[in-house]
């Protein structure tokens, strides 16, 4: 016997290719080594990527979306290109009808909530502060608080405190153009994207050997099963989300209805920290209303809450990707503190494609160990 395969250890980790592998690692370590002292090298590679990482990534999430549509007017016995170009029409005709009709709308209730909230704050203070002196610890916050009307008086000087504060002005300019030239670069990306997205992967397989192209295949399934099924589960949900709460906050006259939904919808997007965030300007607005519609905003939330995770979100996205609750509070926290609102859109469906990576190298590990597993068996993890 080889002495790289003297032990079962070694024989799982691959045997007499151990040391190749341990080589490819040294490698890539070499390479961060030097990208890190050779940073200025790389830099327009970094810029290149940050640049195109919007349009694509926004073209991929649109492609998702789209892509059912797409085939099922392909199974009516339209050609492909002509169902593109139909479906990309529409969206564009729905996309200006919610700019003329909607938008305005909204725009003016921002104004106006933006306008409106530092007396929002300085109600909710003085409720707060009302309450705390009242309270039987009320004693020892007027110790501790004696002139919490000096930190109110500050409250309306508040918007030209930020306006003097502002800074990066070219950080702010520099990412503006990175929104506008992905949204006009979006329906090209797209398109090509919609045309020939499902030739990509074969031509991606191809690059392999013969030998491993069953197993990338495998790796491409699971990848693409797992992100068309968070994007497309994760929107629905999203949109039934706001139009629940739209017609909650109607219910209840809670003002800035459309506007709080809007962000509702828009949170939900991030699973489980989004809603806690979402609920934050509308509790404000319905503290300083009055108690009462604050259990009525309590109700029409756990309403909301209950029918999402027990009706919508099962039937829309089920378990398709069998990651923990608390795994996903620590992968948003994570990526949150690293990449910040970037990181916290990305995390999920990255690390959805991570656990599939992983499965399948572990995967293929174990079936290099153990010479017994079953062919059949190599396609379980595109079901999770």
């Amino acid at each position: 016997m080889n002495r790289w395969d003297s032990t079962p250890v070694i024989r799982f980790l691959g045997g007499r290719k151990l040391l190749y592998i341990l080589g490819v690692f040294f490698l890539i370590g070499l390479n961060l080594l030097v990208y890190t002292r050779l940073d200025f090298i790389f830099k327009p590679l970094v810029v290149f990527v940050e640049t195109v990482a919007l349009p694509i990534i926004l073209s991929v999430v649109v492609y998702y979306l789209l892509r059912p549509i797409i085939n099922l007017m392909e199974s009516w016995k339209i050609k492909r290109i002509w169902a593109i170009l139909i479906t990309l029409l529409v969206v564009i005709g729905l996309i200006t009808l919610l700019i003329v009709l909607i938008i305005p709308f909204l725009e003016k209730q921002f104004v106006s909530l933006a306008e409106e909230l530092p007396r929002y704050l300085r109600d909710l203070i003085n409720t707060a502060d009302q309450w705390l002196r009242d309270s039987v610890f009320g004693e020892y916050y007027s110790n501790l608080f004696q002139d919490v009307n000096g930190v109110l008086n500050q409250l309306p000087d508040l918007p030209s405190y930020a306006a003097q504060t502002i800074e990066g002005i070219t950080g702010f300019i520099t990412t503006l153009t990175n929104v506008v030239v992905a949204l006009v670069t979006l329906p090209f990306i797209l398109f090509y994207l919609l045309k020939d997205g499902h030739k990509l992967p074969n031509k991606i397989v191809s690059l392999f050997p013969p030998k491993a192209r069953s197993q990338v295949i495998s790796v491409f399934k699971g990848i693409d099963h797992q992100l068309s099924a968070y994007i497309q589960g994760q929107i629905i949900v999203s949109f039934c989300i706001g139009v629940m709460m739209y017609i909650g906050f109607l219910i209840i006259g809670l003002d800035y209805a459309l506007l709080l939904a809007a962000i509702a919808s828009v949170t939900s997007v991030v699973p489980y920290l989004g809603p806690m965030i979402a609920i934050t300007p509308a509790l404000i607005i319905a503290i300083v209303t009055s108690p009462f519609m604050v259990l009525k905003l309590a109700f029409v939330w756990t309403v909301v809450q209950l029918l999402e995770g027990k009706f919508i979100s099962p039937q829309i996205m089920g378990k398709s990707l069998h990651i923990h609750p608390v795994t996903i509070i620590f992968v948003l926290l994570t990526a949150g503190h690293l990449y910040g609102i970037i990181g916290i859109i990305l995390a999920i469906p990255g690390f959805a494609i991570l656990k599939v990576l992983v499965s399948h190298v572990f995967y293929w590990m174990q079936r290099r160990y153990n010479k017994f597993v079953e062919v059949e068996d190599q396609y379980h993890i595109d079901q999770d």
